[in-house]
């Protein structure tokens, strides 16, 4: 068997571990590395650009590479501002293509996703895709014919900091809660992985996780509830996403997208919350897991060095 023909690195880098993958021109995962976050910030340049040089290696060549972290990047400054890496107010990458010795293409991992969903997973084929991801925080991005939507803010898909509907607020006496984005109210407060835990605490006064909401939900009557007002709150989103951007789809990812049941019960919560006689845009669940994230930057790379070339979706 010949050996696959790698044509970019992708890196998913998170708050405990950062993975490199290598992909063949088929998109799959040739190889992978995956090491611990360095917690200081010297050490987590010099910790990517060592996993750049494996991708080299592996390669035999450089390979265009792209980056997917939690955060965002000043459009003016270039510098980074993030909760779990220690990166904030570092250029950080221009600090990494320097001490790499090439360039690369960093993006939002919500971006990453999106991209990765829209180009080559779930939503392939579809014209106009947005993503709402669930998980420890809430995210999500845009893509229109195969590339993002990206604005001069660098700020799209952040829509886990948009303010919560006032319905569901008022109809189940919700709190309304500081966000650690330093807003008050937002999504991610109560819909996030940690928001389905208060939002139990205050609706049952019960400690009850996610998971133990999701098994529970069909057999008692407090999860049932938690789950109906999280559904709630999350088909508002969902309306708001279609109102806004008339997506094709939406794609689903993040921890929360895996419970069983998922799709069918906000689509039919979110159909009931729309304007009367519009439909909600299909809902998919993203296909790429685990890679989908380091798949998305590296598509980003290649597309920033016009190795690929988007395909416009007919309407």
């Amino acid at each position: 068997m010949p050996d696959p023909v790698l044509i970019a690195l992708g890196i998913d880098l998170g708050g405990t571990k950062a993975e490199a993958q290598l992909f063949d021109r088929d998109w799959r995962v040739a190889d992978r590395r995956r090491i611990p976050t360095p917690k200081d910030y010297a050490g987590l340049v010099a910790a990517l650009a060592r996993l750049i040089a494996w991708g080299r290696d592996g390669a035999g060549h450089d390979l265009p590479c792209g980056i997917a972290a939690a955060g965002r990047i000043h459009p003016a400054t270039g510098r980074a501002l993030t909760a779990n890496l220690a990166a904030t107010g570092q250029p950080f990458p221009a600090d990494i293509a320097r001490a790499a010795r090439q360039s690369i293409a960093y993006l939002n991992d919500g971006q990453a996703l999106t991209l990765s969903e829209a180009a080559l997973g779930a939503a392939r084929g579809r014209g106009t895709v947005a993503s709402l991801i669930l998980g420890s925080g809430v995210g999500g991005g845009l893509a229109v014919n195969g590339r993002l939507a990206e604005g001069p803010g660098g700020l799209g898909g952040e829509i886990g900091h948009v303010a919560i509907a006032a319905r569901p607020v008022v109809a189940h006496g919700l709190p309304v809660l500081r966000c650690g984005c330093g807003r008050t109210g937002c999504y991610e407060t109560l819909i996030s992985g940690p928001g389905m835990v208060r939002l139990a605490r205050h609706l049952t006064g019960q400690e009850m996780t996610a998971p133990q909401v999701a098994l529970a939900r069909t057999s008692d009557p407090d999860a049932a509830r938690v789950w109906a007002v999280w559904c709630e709150l999350v088909a508002e989103l969902l309306v708001m996403l279609t109102l806004t951007l008339d997506p094709d789809c939406i794609v689903l990812a993040g921890g929360l997208s895996r419970i069983d049941g998922l799709v069918p019960d906000l689509f039919r919560t979110a159909q009931e919350a729309m304007l009367p006689g519009w439909p909600i845009p299909d809902l998919l669940l993203a296909e790429g897991g685990d890679a989908s994230g380091a798949r998305g930057a590296a598509y980003a790379a290649l597309l920033r060095q016009g190795l690929v070339e988007p395909r416009e979706v007919p309407r």
